[in-house]
């Protein structure tokens, strides 16, 4: 089993263990949004304030974790960080949605990741955090890079966005030796 989360703080954001309370029609419209979602395998899908519900149920008793971006000035839950845990290979799979427009561009995304990773690769006992995205979605590629991520390989032509074949590109940090 791995390490119980706890609220991580940076400078403008509280990074919280997600509970119920952010399951809103505003996160709910986040995922429903195609231009939220038009790099992630989640535009294929219409979401439900139940369906939510359940998959935040799902990360109880697992292994793996969940946590909600909100923004210390205002109290706005922003948006959303998982890390999908390899307990027995100390490895967690980090994935992000910066759901509110608004704050796209800010630094919030690359602030939220790093101390995520930063928590798994140390109080979480990781000793490598990975990551993936399609190869067209540049703000996800510059919090990996920004993040120190080195790359760590690539899928060819693997999935069809906007009508074209796109290559999924990986990157990991590792924990020091």
């Amino acid at each position: 089993m791995s390490v119980p989360s706890r609220r991580l703080e940076t400078e403008r954001l509280f990074v919280d263990p997600y509970s119920e309370t952010y399951v809103t029609p505003a996160y709910v419209g986040w995922l429903n949004d195609p231009e939220v979602v038009k790099y992630s395998e989640n535009r294929y899908r219409t979401f439900t304030l139940e369906g939510c519900r359940d998959y935040v149920a799902s990360f109880a008793g697992s292994p793996n974790y969940l946590w909600a971006i909100v923004r210390q000035d205002t109290g706005q839950h922003i948006g959303n960080i998982n890390a999908y845990v390899d307990v027995p290979n100390k490895l967690a799979d980090v994935g992000i949605m910066v759901g509110e427009r608004s704050c796209w561009g800010g630094g919030y995304g690359l602030e939220a990741w790093n101390a995520v990773c930063t928590w798994l690769l140390s109080e979480a006992g990781m000793r490598k955090v990975t990551a993936g995205t399609l190869d067209t979605n540049i703000g996800m590629k510059r919090i990996m890079e920004k993040s120190g991520m080195i790359p760590d390989g690539r899928r060819v032509r693997q999935y069809i966005n906007a009508g074209e074949e796109v290559d999924v590109v990986y990157a990991a940090l590792f924990a020091a030796r």
